[in-house]
This record gives C-alpha cells, structure tokens and sequence, in this order.
C-alpha cells in the first residue's frame, strides 16, 4: 500500500463511501465514536452521526458476509468503519494528555496512558480509507444477543489479540467463527484486535477527512 495521500473530498460520495445501510437497512450498529460511550470518553471530532460509511466495494463484501451468517442464526455488529482523518487526530491528542484517566478502569486497566501511543493509537488509521471495519457477531434467536468475545470492543490489552491464549475455550471459538465469516469474504484481522477487519488488497490507498454525518 503507498504512502497515503490526503484527498480533498469534502463529501461522502466524492470518497466514493456509501452508507451501509444502503445495502443491509437493517444492520446493527452501535456507532460508539458518536456518543460519549467509547475509550476517550467523549464523542469524537468528526462524528456528527452515528452511521458507517465504508468504499462501495468494501460495503458489498461487508453485505455478503451478513447475508451468510443470517442463514446461520447470526448477525453483524458494527462499532465502526470510515473514521475521519480528524478523528484521530483527536486519538492521538487524548493519548498525550497523562491528566485525563478518566475511562483508565474500563478500557486500559494494565497499561499506562503513555503505552497506547504507536502500539495502539496510531497518527493515520487504515480505517480513513474506507476499507476497515470493527464489528461482533450477535446470535439471533428470539432475539439479538452479543456473542461472548473475553473484552469488549477497543479493550487495550493482550488479552484482546485474536489468538490471545488467556480467553476461554467459548470466546476463542466465537472469535474464530467471525474471523471465518468475515475471511470469507476477502477480509483480513487485525491480530491485535479481534473486532478489527480490512478488506484486501485495499481498494484505495487514499485516507479522506469527510465528516460522518
């Protein structure tokens, strides 16, 4: 992938993103970076809505993997997808401010505040190109409920690398039925992060800035 460019589209179709809700209407989402209800404990620059706006090859690969697991009792659960480049810019200035600890208990309980920086909090995110998203699987009976993943999304810690040997036996076999369906497909996990997908090759190396909204 080359050094990723800046484009200077200002709207979501300039990037070439589409709301997945175009295609699956009824997907779950839980959009946490519009809402307070995420790591930095506050919504995120950029975020003026709660949807995910993906390039439209990636939200056509993203659809077949719902369709799939649906014949299955299962379904997707979105947490993200196109981050603005504003986003994290806004990551990376929550991580280098040691005064705010604020979600420390939930999100990053054995690290120190100054560790997230590079390792997990990185200047440019692969999820400005459009082509990233971070997602569960839910089990569809009666009703909707989350598959036990041993963390929750964007827990900083080993436990959460997909392979991690401290989860149970339960959790490792949930992780590895979403790392099958979404590999499926033409995705590719993130081992660090179990919630965390790319689809490859990427269709686009180009990072944009377009707000979700």
């Amino acid at each position: 992938m080359p050094t990723p460019v800046l484009s200077d589209a200002k709207a979501p179709a300039e990037a070439g993103l589409i709301d997945i809700r175009v295609l699956v209407p009824d997907i779950a989402e839980d959009i946490r970076y519009a809402s307070a209800d995420n790591f930095v404990g506050m919504p995120i620059d950029g975020y003026a809505a709660p949807r995910c706006y993906l390039l439209k090859p990636v939200a056509e690969a993203l659809q077949r993997v719902e369709m799939t697991l649906r014949r299955n009792g299962l379904r997707l659960k979105l947490f993200d997808c196109y981050r603005p480049a504003r986003a994290v810019r806004h990551f990376v200035r929550w991580a280098g401010d040691p005064a705010n600890q604020s979600t420390k208990p939930r999100y990053y309980p054995n690290l120190d505040k100054t560790e997230l920086l590079g390792e997990y909090i990185a200047p440019i995110s692969g999820h400005s190109r459009g082509a990233t998203v971070d997602l569960t699987l839910l089990r569809c009976d009666l009703r909707c409920e989350p598959l036990d993943m041993g963390t929750e999304f964007d827990f900083f810690d080993p436990r959460a690398n997909t392979d991690s040997p401290q989860i149970t036996s339960v959790q490792r076999d949930n992780r590895r039925r979403l790392r099958k369906a979404m590999e499926q497909q033409g995705f590719r996990n993130y081992p660090q992060e179990w919630w965390h997908y790319t689809l490859k090759p990427e269709p686009s190396p180009q990072i944009h800035d377009v707000p979700v909204q």
